[in-house]
């Protein structure tokens, strides 16, 4: 099983979820989260005075996928997220371990 994290530009949330629902991926936890990357965050002006937006907001997506569908999943969020400009996110895949869904006991695959 892998994990995939993506940090993604938060008016792509519902077209990520869909393209995902659409190859299979059955469940996503969604976090709204704050950071910055080669973007440095931005300058704005609000009521006359400028200020610095340091961190940008995105939406942290993390999905559990078995190993024979991580590589589309990865594709699918890179292709559906991209705009091909600067703080488009990042993707990593990490290794899982052991799953359990609490309801029922299962574990693993089986679990997602």
């Amino acid at each position: 099983m892998k994990m995939i994290i993506a940090a993604i530009k938060p008016y792509k949330l519902d077209e990520v979820r869909e393209a995902l629902t659409a190859i299979g991926v059955r469940g996503m936890m969604v976090t709204e989260i704050k950071g910055f990357g080669a973007q440095s965050g931005h300058t704005e002006i609000y009521r006359g005075a400028e200020y610095a937006v340091n961190f940008v907001p995105k939406m942290r997506l993390e999905i559990v996928v078995a190993d024979n569908l991580a590589d589309q999943a990865v594709e699918t969020i890179s292709a559906t997220a991209r705009t091909g400009k600067i703080g488009d996110g990042k993707i990593f895949v990490l290794d899982v371990a052991k799953a359990l869904r609490v309801r029922t006991g299962e574990t693993d695959d089986e679990a997602l």
